[in-house]
């Protein structure tokens, strides 16, 4: 990829109608500073003092928040949250990125999906402490998900993508549950113009006629191989085929620091950016899929999607302590800083 044809994808950005479909979680950060740090009088333990709260919108909120600062044209966000104060602070949140929230739906029989994450200050150093999750366990009522698939069936036709977010581990507990992903599964067939590109933390071998973005791990477990199996590019890359093969959709699948294997009619390895110092990978998968999305819709091949989404995410990991994100001038700097030798490796060669 030449510098001129990052800008000319980078340029279609403007024009892509996104919508996100997925569980949309608060993220909230409590900064505790150590040395003001009391004990109870009633228990005799830590009363620790937070002196800072930093909120973000966390799962497919992150996505939204990723589409906005790479400067996607119009996001709409459609899910479920809670009429509580973590909602309205949700919504505030999106709100401010300039996100569409009419299809987010609240509900009076749901909690808004939250991590909160005390972060304990020494000397001006942040360690995260015992994160503190707040989902909902028990599966959304027939009312939310008639909703859902009526705001689903009315917005599909309107935008040029969907990205779905899976995040919630128990099956029906969240947005995607089985009848959502059906209809997914149905639209995106019914939309073959639409680029469709889902990622699930448990499930990502039941999505059909789209495109998917698993991580290894969740690759091999979805073909019945061991999650925690280290295989070679090979092993993988047949994974990644059986995949693709079982969607009727190219695959993305993500290697940490070993990069992206882009799997369509030319099969890539796609590298990562050299990192130094510390780094931060929440929410890394979320600007990912925004960046691979947004280069979709601007014409860009699989390949060159992807390595858009190791340029991003290699930005928002050198984030500390937030779920980050990237600029179009961010990226375009980065690329540059990388040089010719940042280029996806073709892997044709490989078997079927």
């Amino acid at each position: 990829m030449t510098e001129q044809r990052l800008q000319d994808i980078l340029a279609g950005f403007g024009r892509a109608r996104v919508l996100v479909v997925g569980d949309f979680f608060l993220d909230k950060y409590l900064v505790m500073d150590a040395a003001l740090t009391e004990e109870s009088i009633e228990t005799g333990l830590d009363a620790y003092q937070v002196v800072e709260k930093r909120i973000a919108p966390g799962a497919a909120g992150n996505v939204c928040a990723n589409l906005a600062a790479l400067g996607a044209g119009h996001i709409q966000a459609l899910g479920i949250i809670g009429q509580d104060g973590e909602g309205f602070e949700l919504r505030n949140c999106l709100h401010a990125l300039g996100v569409d929230t009419e299809s987010l739906l609240p509900m009076l029989d749901c909690q808004t999906p939250t991590y909160t994450k005390p972060m304990l200050r020494t000397q001006g150093v942040e360690r995260e402490l015992h994160r503190l999750d707040m989902k909902n366990h028990a599966p959304i009522s027939a009312k939310a998900e008639a909703m859902l698939l009526t705001q689903l069936r009315r917005t599909v036709p309107q935008v040029d993508a969907v990205v779905v977010g899976d995040q919630v581990q128990l099956r029906n507990s969240g947005v995607v549950t089985d009848v959502v992903r059906e209809e997914l599964c149905r639209l995106a067939q019914r939309h073959p113009h639409v680029f469709f590109l889902a990622d699930s933390r448990e499930r990502i071998d039941e999505f059909r006629q789209m495109w998917i973005k698993p991580n290894r791990h969740e690759a091999l477990r979805a073909c019945g191989q061991s999650a925690q199996a280290m295989l070679a590019i090979p092993e993988l890359v047949a994974a990644g085929r059986a995949l693709a093969a079982r969607n009727g959709r190219p695959v993305f699948m993500t290697l940490a620091e070993d990069g992206i294997l882009s799997i369509h009619d030319q099969i890539s390895l796609v590298p990562t950016l050299p990192q130094a110092g510390p780094i931060d990978i929440c929410g890394a998968g979320d600007s990912t899929m925004a960046s691979l999305v947004l280069a979709l819709c601007s014409g860009a091949r699989p390949d060159e999607a992807a390595m858009l989404g190791n340029i991003v995410a290699s930005i928002t990991v050198q984030q500390i302590g937030v779920t980050g994100k990237a600029s179009q001038a961010q990226v375009l700097a980065r690329f540059r800083a990388a040089g010719a030798q940042f280029q996806p490796r073709c892997l044709e060669l490989i078997p079927s």
